[in-house]
């Protein structure tokens, strides 16, 4: 069965292409960038529906105007919508790497806004049944992504299945995306649950999405703050908060993220105010690194 996005790329496929940075300039290596680790972070949330991947997305354009070179993976397995968001096509997805002949540069693609992305697609959903060479494979090419970036922003599917539970337990922070829904508070509390039980090192953060003011913010993160610190011994901070804006539906139906084609609506100034707070709000825990993230995902004893 084709994947939710499908009918959509056959839409756009005629009028964008992708750009693998094989054919293009290549990022530049600093001596800086061969340092420091990048950070991983994961964006996940309990349930479907409450705008995360638009919030990766943008995210990912924020922290590149403030300068940072941004790798955002798709990892949102059998729906990947970041292509749809960002207008553009892909040729190949995350589990192509597995081929001898395919290169990180040409799956790591040069998308529009400064951000650079890999598409992810149905086909890493199986990354589980790889071979020990494939991901010996995928892990030396994957590997290289931390030369090229600041931080690499992960986008997993949502709920507390094993693919998710794998990706947000092998990052070294991970932003929970939640609404003051009470279906959404709820499915976000069973991953804080799923995320305290098994994270060696715990670093959650939460975003609230789709407030009608900054006190409806408030009252969900002190429930789920109360919740957490009472039953789970785990403290979350709070990133921020997105107002509900029909600039974000309008931006979707243009396949133009709302940070660059509504600058000035509240939902891109919450969008700015959270990336600033994600670099500068608060000191970064001790980063584990890229290599770290791979050896945990791509458990070879598995």
């Amino acid at each position: 069965m084709e994947d939710q996005a499908a009918r959509l790329r056959q839409l756009i496929e005629d009028r964008t292409g992708y750009i693998p940075l094989a054919e293009c300039e290549k990022i530049e290596e600093t001596d800086e960038s061969k340092k420091s680790s990048a950070r991983i972070i994961a964006v996940t949330s309990g349930k479907g529906g409450v705008g995360k991947t638009n919030f990766a997305v943008n995210l990912a354009i924020a922290l590149s105007k403030a300068g940072k070179r941004v790798i955002l993976i798709d990892a949102d397995l059998g729906m990947a919508n970041v292509d749809v968001m960002l207008g553009t096509v892909s040729k190949y997805n995350l589990s192509n790497l597995c081929q001898d002949e395919v290169s990180l540069h040409d799956v790591l693609l040069r998308g529009p806004y400064g951000v650079n992305y890999i598409s992810g697609g149905s086909g890493i959903e199986h990354a589980a049944d790889f071979s020990v060479p494939e991901r010996q494979r995928l892990m030396q090419k994957l590997v290289q992504c931390e030369d090229l970036a600041d931080i690499i922003l992960i986008d997993t599917g949502a709920g507390i299945g094993k693919n998710v539970l794998d990706f947000i337990l092998a990052a070294d922070e991970v932003i929970l995306l939640t609404t003051p829904e009470p279906t959404s508070l709820t499915d976000a509390y069973a991953v804080m649950k799923a995320y305290s039980i098994y994270a060696p090192n715990k670093n959650m953060k939460l975003v609230v999405n789709r407030v009608y003011d900054e006190l409806d913010s408030r009252d969900v993160v002190a429930k789920l703050r109360r919740t957490s610190e009472r039953f789970l011994k785990m403290t979350v901070e709070c990133l921020g908060y997105i107002y509900e804006d029909r600039s974000v539906m309008n931006a979707v139906r243009k396949q133009v993220p709302f940070l660059i084609s509504y600058p000035d609506a509240a939902a891109a100034k919450c969008i700015m105010a959270i990336a600033n707070n994600l670099l500068y709000g608060g000191q970064v825990k001790i980063k584990r690194g890229w290599k770290v993230f791979l050896q945990h995902f791509l458990d070879f004893s598995r």
